[in-house]
């Protein structure tokens, strides 16, 4: 299964996979990816079930016939952090747009994950809608995933944009805070897509598909609606198969 950072940086998996493996006598190999380089493995036939968070590349892998049986399985939302001293006065904004106009117009340190993930592309996505194109000594491109850019931006005590369930899995490591949350365009949903057998005979399809049905049956469902609440007092997702 190709997937997100953001499921295993989050600590997810390690809760949602054990018990689909033992009632089904499998293991998942699990290469942990940004969503664009998760899809291209779809793509490219190399395994058997994608797990992200772009819905616009989903339905571009579905529609091209790489992918097939998409199910929404959860959401949380991405958050826009800085340092508590928040320098370029981003919790004065009123949407994400204007979060990172002021981020522009401040030329305070941005960390991009500048890797086409889910988080990337929904980055940039906002840079679009405020009419900036990010460039300068300021904008700094981690490469790498979202764990690691979380803790890049702290050490820089720089801003960025990260999936809430990921942040809040790293606030022990980072000093990190909120500056703009709430904005609809922040809304930030997982599918899982398994990949067209008919394209790709070698692929494990009843395993994908037991997969899919595991992640959004009551049970799946159940495990991601009580994941984190009892170390940060919330839910890190949401789900969104069985509401």
């Amino acid at each position: 299964m190709s997937t997100t950072t953001s499921t295993e940086n989050s600590g997810l998996l390690t809760v949602l996979l054990p018990p689909f493996e033992q009632a089904f006598h499998v293991k998942v190999d699990v290469v942990s990816v940004g969503t664009g380089k998760a899809i291209e493995l779809g793509v490219n036939g190399d395994v058997d079930v994608v797990f992200v968070h772009a819905r616009e590349a989903e339905d571009k892998f579905v529609a091209d016939g790489g992918g097939i049986n998409r199910r929404d399985v959860m959401y949380n939302d991405f958050v826009i952090l800085g340092p508590e001293n928040d320098p370029a006065g981003v919790r004065q904004a009123k949407d994400a747009a204007e979060a990172f106009k002021k981020i522009a117009d401040a030329q305070a340190t941005f960390i991009s994950r500048g890797d086409k993930s889910g988080t990337h592309i929904k980055e940039l996505d906002i840079w679009k809608k405020g009419g900036i194109t990010p460039q300068g000594t300021w904008y700094l491109e981690a490469g790498q995933g979202m764990g690691a850019a979380l803790m890049m931006a702290n050490d820089k005590h720089a801003y960025t944009l990260s999936d809430r369930g990921t942040y809040l899995a790293f606030t022990e490591k980072t000093s990190l805070k909120i500056v703009s949350q709430g904005d609809p365009v922040l809304y930030n949903p997982y599918g899982i897509i398994a990949v067209n057998p008919a394209k790709f005979p070698q692929v494990n399809y009843l395993k994908a598909m037991a997969l899919i049905g595991w992640v959004t049956s009551q049970e799946g469902q159940n495990i991601i609606r009580e994941f984190g609440k009892d170390k940060y007092g919330e839910p890190l997702f949401y789900p969104l198969a069985i509401q």
